[in-house]
């Protein structure tokens, strides 16, 4: 899709104020000054009217935020602007689409908003002009038109937004199929023997079931849930292990009768070996149905780079608001990073960097996320997890990076310290305010001194 001209939109819109008669303008513009709380209003009724933008603005800073943000908008887009002020106002409204985007607030809501507010301006005309029809309408046509061509400016750059977040989203998809496939088979085949025979053995040794260890939480789980269902998604067999890990968890295990007979409970295991079996045999036909493919990796770390961050976000905002669950995201930054390579040189800042990345990801679980940003740049995203976990994984990771012993080229030793961020995702259905949150406590983190884990809002 081609780049939006910002220049183009503004002689645009600077043509359609010159074409309007001044009375309609002026007339125009005092109603938006005086009435914008109202207007906002009437978009905001119609943005909740509609269930699944209801469930965007759940969240209580991005109500407030939003009647404000729109009373602002409706206050300046009716003001008769110069050609430099239009400029401004169009990459204003170029900016709000690519926002739509990324909440990923559906394009039609936000033109039935656009509607109502077209007709809330025409009922504040009537009252204002009372029996001067053609002002009347002359004034209504060139509110439509203004509203007309913000809808337009920001519809396009929603587009644009959308199809970039369309295509990293198959890259990704892509990408997450084709890591290594072999070894992550054996990996995940073992992870599911390993809950199985924890569950045996703690079964066997009178754990009630209420304590007795969930599939959906052991290592194969979360890995499912969160990397492998995105990977084969579209298929039967990802559909039948996730509905076999629910049923597992939510009526097998709480079923468990502590005073069935011997026959009894030993039905209720076999049931639970057949399922197991069934989610082996279906992870084997996902596995044999993809090839391989390597893309999206960082080159010196063979991290997560950049590229899929916002897929994996979104997925995990998404996951979040279905099953209540939460995630963590840590910034994490070398300190004095530029001394080490300026002592050093890049070879053995690249040296550093590959094994802090073998740290950051031996301490992740398999449900986690591990990007490298750029430069000394790290970003983790931590699943089903809750503050005080988050923050004592990063103070472990803190703690090991400045404990261990950093080679160097031709045998050398250099010390290496870390500071972190952890932010924890509060709802906000916009992905880029948790990552704000944790880059705020990193800098934090840096200002007490570095070599330190703040927390976001402390």
């Amino acid at each position: 899709m081609p780049q939006i001209s910002i220049e183009q939109l503004s002689h645009d819109w600077h043509a359609l104020q010159g074409c309007a008669p001044p009375a309609a303008r002026q007339c125009i513009e005092q109603l938006a000054f005086t009435h914008h709380k109202d207007l906002a209003s009437h978009f905001y009724t119609e943005m909740l009217r509609d269930d699944a933008a209801s469930a965007l603005l759940t969240h209580e800073q991005v109500r407030v935020r939003l009647h404000q943000s729109m009373s602002h908008w409706v206050g300046e887009v009716f003001n008769t602007g110069t050609l430099e002020q239009l400029e401004q106002r169009v990459a204003r409204q170029i900016k709000i689409g690519e926002v739509h985007a990324r909440i990923d607030v559906p394009v039609h809501l936000v033109l039935r908003g656009a509607r109502s507010l077209k007709r809330g301006l025409g009922a504040l005309l009537a009252d204002a002009l009372g029996d001067d029809l053609p002002l009347q309408l002359q004034a209504y046509a060139y509110g439509q038109a203004v509203i007309d061509i913000a809808m337009e400016i920001m519809s396009q750059a929603y587009s644009r937004s959308h199809d970039r977040s369309a295509r990293a989203q198959e890259a990704y998809r892509l990408h997450a199929v084709a890591q290594d496939m072999s070894a992550e088979r054996e990996r995940q085949r073992a992870a599911v023997l390993d809950w199985e025979n924890r569950l045996m053995f703690e079964r066997a040794m009178g754990l009630p079931a209420a304590h007795l260890p969930r599939v959906g939480a052991s290592e194969f789980g979360l890995w499912f849930r969160h990397k492998g269902a995105h990977a084969f998604r579209g298929t039967s067999e990802t559909t039948l292990i996730l509905e076999t890990i629910d049923l597992i968890d939510e009526r097998l295990l709480p079923s468990l009768d502590e005073d069935a007979d011997a026959q009894a409970r030993l039905q209720q295991l076999r049931s639970l070996h057949e399922h197991t079996q069934t989610i082996a045999f279906h992870l084997d036909a996902l596995f044999e149905q993809n090839r391989e493919l390597d893309a999206g990796r960082d080159v010196l770390t063979r991290l997560l780079n950049r590229k899929f961050l916002p897929v994996v976000l979104r997925r995990e905002i998404d996951y979040c608001r279905e099953r209540k669950a939460n995630f963590a995201v840590l910034s994490l930054d070398v300190d004095h990073f530029k001394q080490i390579n300026d002592r050093f040189g890049h070879e053995g800042g690249d040296l550093v960097l590959q094994q802090l990345a073998v740290i950051l990801s031996s301490a992740c679980r398999a449900g986690d996320y591990t990007f490298r940003l750029g430069g000394e740049e790290f970003l983790l995203l931590l699943v089903d997890i809750d503050i005080q976990r988050a923050l004592a994984l990063a103070e472990r990771l803190r703690a090991q990076v400045q404990k261990e012993p950093f080679r160097l080229p031709g045998d050398g030793r250099v010390p290496v310290t870390v500071s972190i961020g952890v932010a924890m995702h509060n709802g906000h259905p916009d992905y880029e305010y948790t990552v704000r949150q944790s880059d705020q406590a990193l800098y934090a983190a840096k200002n007490a001194g570095r070599n330190r884990v703040e927390r976001a809002g402390d």
